[in-house]
């Protein structure tokens, strides 16, 4: 994956809450659970649910606050480009992700509203309720911003097996992206069925997977602020490393690496097989009609 070092990033979505006292007390067992799911609700199912015999109850509890941010070295607030420090690739990850979808929401006749992407470490106060670093990336739609710890990608290869790498990093950012433009389009507030091989989750997630291909398909062709390509190329490695990230978070893969047995009646997230035919349809396509999960028998 190569970046055009003379691209200007935006940092006006980004949110570093990194060691500034931005994060508030509170961790998940007995506490609530972003909802949006995504990527965080896999380490979430096999950190929490596993060890506490059950999930704590959905909701908000309204204690999203102003976060206090990083603006010292090493902060992604501080990026002006992808060579300011080695973590500026989210930053550029992020730009290109709503670049393409600022751009081609209003195209399709709908109007986009910016998701910023706070990135925290430890833990994090959200209109979702409290949460630490165990549940992943994940979308909290009350507040509608994209949560990071950059440790879940060590997570990523260490505990679930992924390759690992920047188009890993990107595909799980994109990912969570996509359940954004669901909930712009009022698809998150839909889901009645949290758990099954078919259920409203799996759908979900596996759309979030195919919107996450689209923009996959766009990525060398959205410009920075300066009219630059962000990305440059794609290579085969990097698609191939994203579609083995998509495999390794399936509830298939999860299931057999934590409790030796797979429960298709608890899949949340759908399986690995699934995960990477829906990124790969999206990838394919470019195109947002090719993402209906809801129709789609078999998935």
């Amino acid at each position: 994956m190569k970046f055009n070092p003379d691209a200007d990033l935006d940092t006006s979505g980004i949110e570093d809450t990194r060691g500034s006292g931005g994060g508030r007390s509170g961790g998940l067992p007995g506490g609530m659970i972003p909802v949006g799911g995504g990527i965080g609700g896999i380490i979430l199912l096999v950190v929490i649910v596993l060890l506490n015999g059950g999930i704590p109850g959905l909701g908000s509890d309204g204690t999203d606050q102003p976060a206090v941010q990083n603006t010292g070295p090493g902060s992604l607030n501080s990026c002006l480009n992808v060579n300011t420090n080695e973590n500026c690739r989210f930053v550029a990850y992020q730009n290109s992700i709503e670049g393409f979808w600022s751009t081609e929401l209003p195209r399709r006749g709908k109007k986009y509203t910016r998701a910023p992407l706070r990135v925290f470490q430890g833990q994090v106060s959200t209109g979702c309720g409290p949460a630490t670093a165990a549940v992943g990336p994940f979308y909290c739609p009350p507040d509608k911003r994209v949560y990071l710890e950059l440790g879940f990608f060590k997570t990523l290869e260490t505990d679930l097996g992924a390759r690992g790498g920047p188009f890993a990093e990107a595909y799980v950012v994109a990912h969570e992206y996509g359940h954004h433009i669901q909930n712009l389009y009022g698809i998150l507030s839909r889901i009645k069925t949290r758990s099954g091989p078919t259920s409203d989750s799996v759908r979900s997630e596996l759309q979030a997977d195919c919107l996450a291909g689209i923009w996959t398909n766009h990525a060398t062709t959205v410009p920075a602020k300066n009219g630059k390509p962000l990305i440059t190329e794609l290579s085969d490695d990097d698609i191939a490393r994203g579609l083995d990230a998509a495999a390794s978070v399936g509830d298939d893969r999860i299931q057999s690496k934590t409790q030796g047995q797979v429960t298709p009646e608890s899949f949340s997230h759908g399986t690995a097989e699934q995960r990477m035919k829906w990124f790969k349809t999206g990838m394919d396509s470019g195109d947002m009609t090719a993402c209906d999960t809801w129709s789609a028998n078999p998935l």
